[in-house]
């Protein structure tokens, strides 16, 4: 962090600015503090010359949502944003966005300070950047964030700061014309043959990461530079220094085939299955690292926001005199990031190593004024001329680690020694010159050249590499065609995505100048092996102009689950759901504390929402065209196309004889009939007492019954009382054609029915008529909480001790019987035709003959440890088991329990250690299935 300059902002809203956090291309980072509240928040504030440009405007404020999308976990919550209602006359119009401050330090310095990462904290800080890939991804989406500049290390887990490509930048600037240009840090083998990004290339960008942190070194950078491009697309990374049981992943992550890269989940999951959050608990930074956090924090919170001065005058300056210069380490790059266009700089020869210390002063002058976008291009110079020689200026200050001060400016809060300067001149920037076009080909038209990239001294190499900031990759030139690498048929293009924009007036050279253009610039400390220009015009949003076939769908690999036809998110404004439902295939309908929502199954589109609905329990389809909602008040059946009120059946109208009914949870439900229990309380009075005794107290006496329902008819089909209990809970086990069995829930039981259970459980059988009881009976040693299914077929499955047996139901006889895993018991069966697929505690998922009990497969879902036995989902075909539990959900194939895949969206956990206790859900219709982890949905496809 450095002290503010004279030309920086004061105050973003409501908060008063203290510090400048980070430096990057396209943005300045400030630390901010809300002087009412006292909350510090970290503002991200365009460049003013940026902010101008509409394309800058609408890309960052793209990514500035793309964050907000994210909050929580790994990414820091948006505060407030600077979109001001009225554009200050003498400007463009503010541009920043505040999220919370959390103490950190930038990856590159990190690795600056205590040097490269041991094999604990890689896999935190991996896990903790796929995490949040995971759920980027899941979108369809791609993040181009990642950088060692944008990638935090705080006290808990690492933290994610940019969105997009303007975030991650290792250059962006303002062209006449209402261009803007912006140069990518990292490049990946697909951008190299001209394909678009996706996915997996934020996973070759993560593997880098990964390898400069095990490492302090940046695979492919050894080399000629000129062959850069083709390390990078056909050589196999150095990866002898990373910790061997890291190194398999690493190199899947490098891979060239985009297809053979794994998914975010997996090497989230490989890293650290628990998740970062769960495997950072208890500490994860080294000493010196977790030393200059906590330090960082204190200076943070001491910080007082800076007296408002008098602008002064600058200092003449004799007109025979240099333009004035500035140290060395003046305006430095942050670290992990590219060198921006020198604006204030102004580059010096370096200073011999053994140079006398000088005192590092502050400057009296303010910072010279910014060279402007329109300055000379790097094309004008004849190709091999030497740079201009600059004027030579003070020697830097030797020793300590620290750095030279920027002209305006002090500075300060230093958290540890600066990482050493790469040992290449890595701050020029260029782009190649054009090729000549063939005789016949027309020029195509090219964007304005960028500003030149000032000359940088030479520097004495260092042997071996250095700590502190990516090996960078000099100037390599990259495949070009006949208009050069901008050119139609040239390097590769990619589009860089943009919200919408109004349609401007068509201009068919400002449609060519938004191609993202891979250019063949190397930016220092970053790139590796070439830079990406994007030239985004002030018109439309960016679209390739070439008519290359969409890419192709990533291919599954093995154990990766299918990718999700949509992802929706409940809303983080409203409650979290409390039941969720598929209905006739056609919605996905979500209750919640506040009201009933729906979901559409072939998008994933929110379509309506209900407040009626609130509390609702699962939804039910009433006929073809009615949702059936439980309100704690009344029964609701809802239009599914808006989700109005259609009809509404009052508690105390339908069962007026029973005063202040409460309706418990739905029991089961089969076609239109749904079964329930309700209770109400009565006042039972005393028996008139005997001749001179005392009139007993009259006594509150809760009644229960079990309701059968017919919710296309709206009517009551029957009732019977049933033992209240703690409060009346009952399960449908099975729904046979006579009868229907029941089982009341175990934690409804009291102590005194417990007892005279002798802690065996009970099945009543209700006939399907009139509700009248049939019989009550136990089977064997089967406990009130054991788990138990049936069939039509007349058998009733449970688990008993550690074993599942068979029972034949209507005498209790014994079956058959599955052993179990020791110190294990099983959960509740599945029946699906001839099979019974099983789930046990051991994490063990199975398939047994329902006639025989002759066990056809058993498999692990690799969960470690014991937990709850997963909840079993069958396909609508029948032919994909799913297996899901608190942390992960598992697909099996039904009929051999090969294991297909896995998923995990760990990218929720907190990053204070505490995991999401939601369990996985998982819900079938058709080919498809919803997996639900509290607030997130993903429909996955199945056969």
């Amino acid at each position: 962090m450095e002290a503010l300059r004279q030309d920086d902002p004061r105050r973003f809203g409501r908060f008063t600015a203290l510090a400048r956090f980070h430096e990057g291309a396209s943005a300045v980072r400030y630390v901010a503090r809300d002087t009412a509240s006292g909350e510090v928040a970290l503002i991200t504030a365009a460049r003013p010359e940026l902010a101008a440009v509409p394309a800058y405007r609408r890309r960052f404020q793209a990514e500035a949502r793309t964050a907000e999308r994210l909050a929580g976990g790994w990414v820091a919550p948006p505060l407030d944003t600077g979109e001001e209602p009225e554009t200050p006359a003498d400007g463009p119009e503010p541009l920043w966005t505040a999220a919370g401050y959390v103490p950190a330090l930038p990856l590159a310095e990190a690795i600056g300070i205590a040097g490269p990462l041991d094999e604990r904290a890689l896999r935190i800080l991996g896990a903790g950047i796929a995490e949040i890939l995971s759920r980027v991804h899941a979108a369809g989406a791609v993040l181009q964030g990642l950088a060692p500049g944008t990638v935090l290390l705080a006290a808990d887990g690492p933290r994610l700061t940019a969105f997009g490509p303007l975030g991650a930048a290792a250059s962006a600037e303002a062209r006449p014309g209402g261009q803007l240009s912006v140069r990518l840090g990292y490049l990946t083998p697909e951008q190299i043959e001209g394909k678009e990004v996706s996915a997996a290339s934020d996973l070759f960008v993560l593997g880098l990461l990964l390898a400069y942190a095990a490492t302090g070194t940046t695979p492919f950078t050894e080399g000629p530079a000129e062959e850069a491009a083709r390390r990078i697309a056909g050589d196999e990374p150095e990866l002898d220094a990373v910790p061997e049981a890291l190194r398999e992943l690493i190199t899947d992550c490098l891979a060239k085939d985009p297809a053979a890269r794994p998914s975010a989940g997996t090497v989230a999951a490989e890293l650290a299955l628990e998740g970062a959050a769960g495997l950072a608990r208890g500490g994860w930074l080294p000493d010196r690292l977790a030393a200059a956090v906590a330090d960082q924090e204190v200076r943070v919170l001491a910080l007082e926001a800076p007296e408002e001065t008098p602008e002064k005058a600058p200092a003449p300056v004799p007109a025979e005199a240099p333009e004035p210069v500035e140290d060395t380490a003046a305006r430095q790059p942050a670290e992990g990031t590219a060198a921006p266009e020198p604006e204030d700089a102004r580059p010096v020869a370096a200073a011999p190593l053994d140079a006398p210390a000088s005192p590092v002063a502050t400057s009296v002058a303010p910072a010279p004024a910014r060279i402007p976008a329109t300055a000379e291009p790097v094309d004008a110079r004849p190709a091999g001329a030497p740079a201009p020689q600059e004027p030579a200026a003070a020697p830097v200050a030797a020793g300590g680690g620290d750095i030279g001060e920027d002209r305006g400016t002090t500075r300060f809060l230093n958290t540890g020694p600066r990482p050493p300067q790469n040992d290449r001149p890595t701050t020029q920037l260029s782009l190649p010159h054009e090729l000549v076009a063939p005789p016949g080909t027309a020029p195509a038209p090219v964007a304005q050249p960028i500003p030149p990239a000032l000359p940088v001294a030479p520097v004495t190499p260092q042997q071996g590499p250095t700590h502190g900031g990516p090996a960078p990759y000099p100037a390599a030139a990259l495949p070009a065609g006949p208009a050069g690498s901008g050119g139609p048929g040239g390097g590769p293009m990619v589009s860089l995505p943009l919200p919408p924009a109004p349609a401007p007036v068509p201009d068919p050279a400002a449609s060519r100048r938004t191609l993202l253009t891979i250019a063949a610039a190397a930016v220092g400390g970053l790139i590796v092996g070439g830079g990406s220009v994007a030239a985004l015009g002030s018109g439309d949003t960016a679209v390739a102009t070439d008519d290359k076939p969409a890419p192709k769908p990533r291919r599954t690999l093995p154990g990766q689950p299918p990718e999700p036809r949509w992802i929706y998110t409940h809303p983080a404004s409203e409650s979290s759901p409390l039941t969720t439902a598929v209905w006739r295939g056609k919605l996905l309908v979500v209750t919640s504390e506040s009201q009933a929502s729906a979901v559409d199954l072939r998008t994933g589109k929110r379509l309506w929402q209900r407040a009626d609905g609130a509390k609702g329990q699962a939804a039910l389809a009433a006929g073809a065209d009615l949702v059936f909602v439980a309100s704690p008040s009344e029964f609701l059946w809802l239009s599914p196309k808006n989700g109005r009120v259609v009809h509404r059946v009052r508690y105390t109208d339908a069962f007026g004889d029973l005063p202040g009914l409460a309706v418990g949870p739905l029991a089961g439900n089969s076609g239109p009939v749904i079964w329930f229990t309700g209770s109400h309380t009565v006042t039972v009075k005393a028996p008139k007492p005997k001749k001179g005794k005392k009139k007993g107290k009259d006594k509150e006496v809760v009644q229960a019954h079990f309701f059968a329902y017919d919710i296309v008819q709206r009517k009551e089909l029957w009732r019977t009382p049933v033992p209240p209990g703690r409060a009346p809970a009952y399960r449908v086990v099975v729904d046979r054609s006579a009868d229907v069995l029941v089982r009341q829930d175990a934690a409804s039981l009291t102590a005194a029915e417990v007892k005279a259970a002798k802690g065996k459980g009970s099945i009543r059988s209700f006939d399907q008529k009139t509700g009248k009881l049939l019989w009550a009976k136990q089977y064997a040693a089967a406990s009130p909480e054991a788990a138990i299914g049936g069939d039509e077929d007349g058998t009733l499955y449970a688990a008993v001790g550690k074993d599942l047996q068979a029972f034949e139901t209507d005498t209790t006889k014994p079956l058959w019987r599955v052993e179990g895993s020791d110190g294990s018991v099983f959960g509740t069966p599945l029946v699906a035709g001839p099979l019974i697929h099983t789930t046990e505690r051991s994490q063990l998922v199975g398939a047994v003959e329902r006639e025989s009990g002759r066990l056809v497969w058993r498999r692990s879902t690799e969960v470690p440890g014991t937990g709850n036995a997963p909840s079993l989902t069958l396909s609508g075909s029948e032919k994909t088991l799913i297996a899901a539990d608190a942390v992960q959900v598992t697909a099996f194939s039904a009929a051999d329990g090969e294991r297909l895949w896995k998923f995990q969206d760990i990218g929720s956990a907190g990053p204070k250690g505490a995991t999401v206790s939601a369990s996985y859900r998982a819900l079938a219709a058709g080919e498809t299935v919803v997996v639900q982890r509290d607030r997130a949905f993903y429909a996955f496809p199945v056969v």
